[in-house]
């Protein structure tokens, strides 16, 4: 079964395209790289599969269930299961670490204190932050903030997991670490994983499969 399918979705803003009649298929558990130039797409179409977007048009599809379709979101969000690293992070500065993981779990389940304190452990180990629960943002370095946003999309058990460039701020060294990182999570967990980048050699050393999108149209939409 399809873990994520698009078809022949379309969203503009304020008149102007910014994803046409796109379609696209993803495997359940499968890894895929969107790939393309500024400006085509790409971080849309990750809006639109977490619910943050709705399609002027076209059907989007998770595990064979309709999510949203031709302007409207027939499920919310919080109920689709996904977890998403954001390109610039969206790191709280006032939070600490485990506040921002804590956070997730309290608005995507019912569970208790000691329920959530022990699924923030399992995470923060995963991805070797076990030891800096208590700090914040400002405290960290840019790779354990990025270790941060991984962990706060996974707490929540997602099926689904989105990823808008994550690594394209770091250096080379420290990117080749978390791109070994992602695939052994992946590995653990089996979640869908779908990553942005514009960078064909990431892709590749994520052993991905690749979906072109195009480069953008200059046009606008007929008023």
């Amino acid at each position: 079964m399809n873990g994520i399918e698009l078809r022949a979705v379309s969203k503009a803003y304020n008149g102007r395209i910014a994803v046409e009649q796109v379609s696209i298929c993803v495997e359940r558990g499968e890894r895929v790289a969107l790939l393309g130039p500024s400006g085509c797409g790409k971080t849309t179409v990750l809006r639109l599969v977490a619910g943050l977007e709705i399609p002027d048009s076209g059907v989007i599809s998770i595990d064979g269930c309709r999510v949203a379709a031709d302007g409207h979101n027939l499920i919310e969000p919080e109920r689709r299961r996904i977890g998403m690293v954001f390109q610039d992070l969206a790191l709280w500065p006032h939070l600490t670490v485990l506040q921002h993981l804590d956070l997730v779990l309290r608005y995507a389940s019912r569970s208790g204190a000691a329920e959530r304190a022990a699924r923030i452990r399992e995470v923060l180990q995963m991805v070797r932050m076990g030891d800096r629960a208590q700090a914040k943002p400002g405290e960290l370095s840019g790779g354990q903030q990025q270790r941060v946003a991984l962990a706060r999309a996974l707490v929540s058990h997602p099926t689904i997991v989105l990823m808008d460039e994550p690594l394209s701020s770091l250096d080379p060294e420290l990117s080749e670490h978390l791109r070994q990182e992602i695939l052994s999570l992946h590995a653990a967990m089996g979640f869908t994983l779908v990553y942005v980048t514009h960078r064909r050699e990431e892709a590749d050393a994520l052993e991905m499969r690749v979906i072109q999108l195009p480069a953008p149209r200059q046009a606008t939409l007929t008023q």
